[in-house]
Formats: structure tokens, C-alpha cells, sequence
């Protein structure tokens, strides 16, 4: 999936980058992209496994972009989207086959065919189903791209007679640099392999090394009446060349892409260690250290399977959108419900959805009506009701009635996807911190490296020590200086935070979003629509010639004929009280004044004061009651019968019910909460008194919006507005922060950094914790990651040891850099844990 960024001539996707075991990788992938032509960003994610690039599509394509990636060494098949919710190469109308795979995979035999398939499309990527979106021209390519599914669904959309057979990645088998086509699961479990292999010779190692003899008590002969080193050497062999060999073939690999990450330092020091080890072994035998190489070699294993197992978990919010999606539909053909594979729906095709069943894809209710659980995409809580007419969102669960929906938007188009769009997008962007993180890594590497040799030099030309100290000195800080922490710090608390925010129905769009979210000081609120209903309702009825159910009977006959607002929130009222329908005759709708009926032989009028004059009807003492409710901010509406002033309806737009919540806990968090609005002052003081909002700013022209968030920013606020509609698009823009209500207009949702699914203002403090929340990680991570290095490089190079005999051995420096790491990632999934605001409808125990 992609979307149009910046001036219209840039395109932006996410791709799969499979195989980034370090974090210090992604540096590989990017060093090699970013000198490519047309690409104008890239910023690869190693907890995700993918890359988000920013290209020019008149000289590159996302195929390229594919192909530069496995020349990195690293598995890439295309975009990285879900086959079972779109498929990148998909025609229109017609979603991909339903699989489990991550991306769809694109031989390079076959690249230059699928190229105007695997064109990114342009269009703003939204969380809402009325999200434009475009595609690709239908090609033969795309029918390509359908063959390489699994075998139930491979011919989806082909006749009967399709014997094509699946395209076969050759970079699946392989598997470029030992990678191959690995999930993250995939990596866990062969880092284990790695490591107990590791674990397995090197114990034996260790036995009969210096350390085994003259600490452990050791003395057993070597087998086979060799001598202990070159026994060593021979267990050392599955170690080095298959355990570790992922180190050499990274770094061999970084280099060629003219970068230097992990790989490089730990490749560096292990192969120091073995070939010095080897090379006395060779020339006679002597002091060896073939335990420390391989030792180093399993803890840093360790270290890193337990941190690639906490960095899966920050993957959780992807992965349970992904799960979301049915593999089947019921769709009606010839009247008759056929089951068919997700992949199979096509636009205008009639589904059948029983109840406890899910949506297919989205659509609009044909016939029926039930209660549908939204909250797994939108966050909404409570169950929407469903007529036909209404729209329904696909992954969505029909909780009471059968449906029967028609299908308007599959594959790419549905909001789940595009909710997975949104979130991939923001995990993959980076945040400015990250960026000097970055900087600062492929830094660090280089000092570990000239810290290293000018160890060895220093212990070799200005002490009397032995050869072998002096080596281990210099390999203990290269080990110990790895910055895979650093490059670990943000990314990981970025995608656990979006993740965190998605689960709420909170979209951030990018990282910087996050950042800007923790220090926002002021929210500027839209009135109507965002505080309020957006509706008007029936606060107040007062009787002046009737009791108050004829009155409201009356009213309600004629009012159910108009389709004015207003109209509508009388016969609600009446409805809501129970009362019996009464039918209107001689209807006769006055524009700008009210309505005429007769109802039960009474002439009923009801409207403003001009309709009573019409109707020669005296306002009396009616008329100081129209000045009181207007004054206080409220509409009124007159009701007369057989010429006769019967009563007042009073009118007022209520807030929603987790406004004054929302405000309160914007409070809570010392922001300040500004209410800006077009509606008189009267109205808005009422509903900020109500509210307990701070600053009122009223009776503002759309178009002055942005100028009075401007004027707060001036004022030293860091602002962040939220809105709903177009007219508050110019405002979000100018904002430090924009935020759209979910049932907002597309282009408040463009223009906006926080997308809320629900219309829920308490979703607004919720986005500002988890951005503050965010952001704290990232600062823990990054300082912790920078004092371990300040601290551990003096110790590793031996600087206290002449003092206080404070030393490390590269074992030791192995397990405390991985055991770093481990932290970073670990402290990063404790954000999950964040309290938020509880909604009205969650539980307690939420």
C-alpha cells in the first residue's frame, strides 16, 4: 500500500525487509537505498522486519526498490502488506488470495511485467472506509502477482482453464546471506539453534582451556592424545564457521554497502580472538583463547534471542489487525449462500452475514438490520446498530440479526487495510530523535573500532604485558561498545506507542507526531461536532396553553412531516416518551419560519416568531422567554394551536457524554483547553461552563481559525487542535499538533498528524499520554544506551584494572552489551502498561 506525499511527485510504500536480526542493520538498508536514483528517504525498522521509502516513481519502482533490498541480503518479496487483507499487485476490485504470508512475493524473471502492477498508487491513506483510494491499471501482471498464493485460492478470479502455476521466489530458497525467507519467529528459533550449538562445543571448550585448569581445577587430558589447543581448534570449527557465521557474511556485507553496524564489531572480535588463538596454534602451540571467541560467540547469541523474542512483542497491534480479517464469505448467487474465499468477493457481490459472524469486506447494509461490534477497527465500544443503508465495515463482527450487505470496497480499498497502512507507516517513519540516534550509532561503531586497536597498542607498546592481554583488552572493548541499545532505543518505543494508540483507535501517522504529542501545553477544540453532539436535541419544554404530552404530541405530528434538524429532535423526544403517532394534514412547510399542520382537527404552527405573525397569533409574555433562552445560549421554538400560544420547545447542541471527562483530564495532564467556535458567545460560554473549559475564543468566521491558533502559538503554546470538519483543515495545518475526529470530513483526516477513530474527545488526552508516555521511553532507552557505552568502554579497556584490578573478559563484555540491549527492548514493552482515560462504556477493570 502506498500514498502520495509531499508535492504529488513522491510516493511512499512499506516494504518487507526480512532478516534484520540487529538493529544496526537497518543502517545497511538504508545506506544502500538512500544512494539509489529516486529515492528520496528510507528508514528501515528492525522490530518490524520492513523499510518505509519515499521514492520519485518516474525513476524508480517499488520492484527496484525489492531487488536493491536482497542485494543488500536480505529477503524482500514486495510490499509488505497482509495477503489476506490486500494485495499490492491487485487489480481493481478484486482483493489477493487469502494467506498467511506477509507480503506477496515478486520473482525478478518476472519483476519488469509486474512493475505497472507494483506502481505505488496515490491517494491519502485513511482509517475510514470513505477514504479515497486508486489503483493500478488492470495488467497481466497482476494476474502474475495472484498465481504465487496458496494453492485453495490460487486461481482466484482466472476460469476455470488458469493452469498457471505459482512464481517462485528464488530468494526464498536461497536465502541471501543465511537469512532467507524468515519471519520473526523464524529468526527466534534459528538464533536458538546458533546459540546452542554454541553453547554445546564451547562448554568443552572452555573445559580444557587455561580457564578450565588453573580456575575451574581441570585436568583431565585432552582425547585422542592431541594437545589441548588443537583439541579446541577442532570443537571451535561448528562454532566459528556455522554458529557465528552470520557475524562474518553481515559484516562482510556492511562493508560492501560502505557502512559499519554490529555485525562488523562482533565479527572483528570473535574472528581477532580465533585466528590470533589459530595462528599459536599453527606456529607450536601456546597461550590460546579459542573459549573466549566462542563464549563471546554464545552470549552474544543469548543475549540476542531473548532480545529478538521482547522485540516480537512489540509487533502485537499489527498483528492483531492482521488476524482480524475472515478467510471465508457467504455469498448469495442464484439466491443460494455460496462460501467462498475472501479473496473471491468482488464489488457489488451480495454477502450473507449470520449472526457472531464477521464482515467480509466493507460495505452497505441490502436488507436486514442487527447491532455490529465496530470496536476491533474503530475503537467504539459499544455495538453500532445496522439498517439498510448503513454503511459496514469489514472484520467487523454482526452480533444479533442476519444481513445482507453488498460489498463496495475490497482488498486495498477496505478500512482495515488502510487502518494497517497508517500504522505501518508510522512504525516505519522516524522521529528526530531517532535520526542523531542513528548518526550516533554508525559513530559508535567506528570508535569501538579505533578504541580496539589503540587498546591493543597501548597494552602492547606502553606495558609489559603479555601478547594475549593485550589482544583481549582490545576485543573486550569492541565487543562491549556494540550500539545495537542505541539503535534499538526509539524504533522499539515507537512501535510498541503506535501500536498502544492503535489498540485505542488513536492513528499516528508518523513518529513525529508521537514527539510533538508529549509537549503539547494547549488543545484548541472545535465547538460543534467535536465537544458536542452536532445535533441538536430537547433540553427544556415549557407549557403555556397545554399539558406537555399534547403539547409534545401535537408538535411531533407536524414536526415528523419537516426534515429540519430541529424537526427531528421533537419526534425523537416524543418517541423517546412513548407517545402515540398522530398523522399531520394539510402539511405545509414555511422555509426559514416553521411548519403548518392540522392534527386531530387543531391547526397546529410551529417555528420562529415571524411564523407566529403570519398566523396572527400573540406572543404575550412568550416573547420575554424567547430573550431568556437565547440569551443562555439555547434555540427556541414556538408552538401554537387554533391560533393560540400552547408552549415553548427549547433547543441546545449537548455535549458528549465524555466531554467534560476529556476535559478534565486534559487538566490532569496541565494542558490548557481552549474552545474555539463559529456559534454566538452566549452558546459557547454555556457549554465551556458546563465543560469547565478554560479560554473561549466565539463568533469565529472559518477562515480566521487557523489565525487564532496562530495567535496561541505566538503566546509561547505549543497547540494542538482538533476538529472534524473542512473548515477546521486550515487550523489542523497551522496546529503543532492536528487531530481529526474519526467522523470527520477526508480532509480534516488529511490534513491532520492524529487520526481518532471514534468521536470520542477523550481520545484527545489519551493521544497526548501515549505520546508523552512514548517519548519518556525513548529518552530512558537512549540515556541508558549512552551511559552503558560511557561507562563500560573505560572499564573495558582496562583503564581501572591497574588501580583497582577492575577488568572484564570479552565473555563478560558479551553478556552485559546483549543484556543492554534486552533492557532497551524489555523497558520499551513496559509502555504497553500506560493508564488511559476509561471511557464511559469500558468496565472498571479496563
Amino acid at each position: 500500500m502506498s500514498s502520495q506525499v509531499d508535492d504529488g511527485r513522491t510516493s511512499t510504500v512499506v516494504l518487507e525487509v526480512s532478516g534484520l536480526r540487529w538493529a544496526t542493520e537497518k543502517a545497511r538498508v538504508e545506506a544502500v537505498l538512500g544512494r539509489r536514483p529516486g529515492v528520496v528517504e528510507v528508514a528501515a525498522n528492525p522490530v518490524a522486519q520492513t523499510a518505509l521509502v519515499r521514492f520519485d516513481p518516474e525513476q524508480t519502482s517499488t520492484a527496484q526498490l525489492a531487488g536493491w533490498i536482497r542485494d543488500c541480503g536480505y529477503h524482500c518479496d514486495g510490499l509488505s502488506v497482509p495477503a489476506h487483507i490486500c494485495d499490492p499487485f491487485a487489480e481493481p476490485g478484486r482483493p489477493p488470495a487469502h494467506t498467511p504470508v506477509a507480503s506477496v512475493p515478486v520473482s525478478p524473471a518476472r519483476a519488469s511485467d509486474a512493475e505497472a502492477a507494483s506502481e505505488p498508487r496515490s491517494g491519502q491513506v485513511g482509517p475510514r472506509p470513505d477514504v479515497p483510494s486508486h489503483h493500478p491499471p488492470h495488467t497481466p501482471a497482476a494476474h502474475e502477482a495472484h498465481a504465487v498464493h496458496e494453492p485453495h485460492a490460487r486461481h482466484a478470479g482466472h476460469g476455470p482453464g488458469d493452469d498457471r502455476t505459482p512464481v517462485a521466489s528464488p530468494h526464498k530458497a536461497m536465502g541471501h546471506g543465511g537469512h532467507g525467507d524468515l519471519s520473526m519467529a523464524g529468526m527466534v528459533a534459528d538464533m536458538r539453534h546458533r546459540f546452542l550449538v554454541a553453547v554445546i562445543f564451547s562448554v568443552p571448550i572452555l573445559l580444557w582451556s587455561a580457564i578450565g585448569r588453573d580456575v575451574l581445577g581441570f585436568e583431565v587430558p585432552a582425547p585422542l592424545g592431541l594437545r589441548d589447543d588443537v583439541f579446541q581448534l577442532f570443537l571451535s570449527l561448528p562454532v566459528i564457521f556455522w554458529a557465528s557465521w552470520i557475524f562474518f557474511d553481515g559484516a562482510f556485507r556492511a562493508l560492501r554497502a560502505r557502512t559499519l553496524d554490529m555485525m562488523v564489531l562482533v565479527a572483528v572480535a570473535i574472528g581477532t580472538g580465533w585466528t590470533y588463538s589459530l595462528v599459536v596454534t599453527l606456529t607450536g602451540g601456546g597461550e590460546v583463547f579459542y573459549e573466549a571467541a566462542t563464549v563471546l560467540a554464545a552470549f552474544v547469541l543469548l543475549g540476542h534471542w531473548f532480545e529478538m523474542r521482547a522485540r516480537g512483542g512489540a509487533n502485537d497491534a499489527i498483528r492483531s489487525l492482521l488476524e482480524l480479517a475472515p478467510e471465508k464469505a457467504l455469498v448469495l448467487r442464484g439466491g443460494e449462500p455460496v462460501e467462498v474465499s475472501t479473496a473471491q468477493v468482488v464489488v457489488g457481490d451480495l454477502l450473507l452475514v449470520r449472526p457472531g459472524g464477521k464482515i467480509p469486506v466493507d460495505g452497505v447494509v441490502a436488507d436486514g438490520e442487527s447491532d455490529i461490534d465496530e470496536s476491533m477497527v474503530t475503537g467504539e465500544s459499544l455495538p453500532v446498530h445496522k439498517a439498510p443503508g448503513s454503511e459496514a465495515i469489514g472484520a467487523t463482527i454482526n452480533t444479533t440479526g442476519t444481513l445482507r450487505v453488498r460489498a463496495t470496497k475490497v482488498g486495498v480499498d477496505t478500512a482495515l487495510a488502510q487502518i494497517v497502512s497508517l500504522v505501518q507507516e508510522a512504525q516505519n517513519s522516524k522521529a528526530p530523535g531517532q535520526r542523531l540516534a542513528d548518526r550516533a550509532a554508525y559513530w559508535l561503531v567506528l570508535i569501538a573500532l579505533m578504541g580496539g586497536l589503540a587498546t591493543l597498542l597501548v597494552w602492547l607498546l606502553a606495558t609489559d604485558r603479555p601478547t594475549q592481554e593485550a589482544v583481549l583488552f582490545a576485543i573486550t572493548v569492541v565487543v562491549i561498545t556494540c550500539p545495537d541499545a542505541l539503535g534499538l532505543a526509539t524504533p522499539t518505543a515507537i512501535m510498541v506507542g503506535t501500536g498502544l494508540g492503535a489498540g485505542r483507535g488513536v492513528l499516528f501517522k508518523n513518529a513525529t507526531a508521537l514527539e510533538t504529542a508529549a509537549g503539547v501545553t494547549a488543545v484548541v477544540m472545535d465547538k460543534t461536532g467535536t465537544l458536542t453532539k452536532g445535533e441538536p436535541e430537547v433540553i427544556d419544554v415549557e407549557t403555556i396553553d397545554l399539558p406537555e404530552e399534547d403539547l409534545l404530541r401535537l408538535a411531533a405530528a407536524v414536526e415528523r412531516e419537516s426534515e429540519h434538524p430541529l424537526a427531528a429532535a421533537v419526534a425523537r423526544r416524543a418517541d423517546a416518551r412513548g407517545m402515540p403517532r398522530h398523522h399531520a394534514e394539510a402539511f405545509r412547510n414555511v422555509p426559514g419560519q416553521g411548519a403548518v399542520a392540522t392534527v386531530d382537527g387543531h391547526r397546529v404552527a410551529v417555528g420562529n416568531s415571524r411564523l407566529m405573525r403570519a398566523e396572527r397569533v400573540a406572543l404575550g409574555d412568550a416573547a420575554h422567554r424567547l430573550d431568556a433562552l437565547a440569551a443562555d445560549g439555547r434555540t427556541a421554538v414556538l408552538v401554537a394551536v387554533d391560533g393560540r400560544i400552547a408552549g415553548i420547545v427549547g433547543f441546545a447542541d449537548t455535549p458528549r457524554p465524555t466531554a467534560a471527562a476529556a476535559v478534565a483530564a486534559l487538566h490532569d495532564a496541565g494542558v490548557e483547553v481552549v474552545m474555539l467556535t463559529g456559534d454566538n458567545l452566549g452558546t459557547a460560554q454555556r457549554i465551556a461552563k458546563e465543560l469547565g473549559i478554560d479560554t473561549v475564543i466565539a463568533e469565529v468566521l472559518p477562515g480566521d481559525k487557523a489565525t487564532e491558533v496562530a495567535r496561541l502559538q505566538a503566546g509561547g503554546r505549543r497547540v494542538a487542535m482538533v476538529g472534524d470538519g473542512v473548515n477546521d483543515a486550515p487550523a489542523l495545518a497551522q496546529a503543532d499538533l492536528g487531530i481529526a475526529i474519526g467522523a470527520g470530513t477526508d480532509v480534516a483526516i488529511e490534513t491532520a498528524d492524529v487520526v481518532l477513530m471514534r468521536s470520542d474527545p477523550l481520545d484527545v488526552p489519551a493521544a497526548l499520554l501515549i505520546g508523552r508516555a512514548t517519548v519518556r521511553k525513548m529518552r530512558q532507552n537512549l540515556a541508558w544506551a549512552v551511559g552503558y557505552n560511557a561507562v563500560a568502554l573505560p572499564i573495558a579497556a582496562g583503564v581501572f584494572e591497574p588501580l583497582v584490578g577492575l577488568t572484564l573478559r570479552p565473555e563478560i563484555a558479551a553478556l552485559t552489551m546483549s543484556g543492554s540491549s534486552f533492557l532497551v527492548a524489555v523497558n520499551a514493552l513496559l509502555l504497553k502498561r500506560q493508564k488511559l482515560p476509561r471511557t464511559l462504556t469500558e468496565p472498571a477493570s479496563a
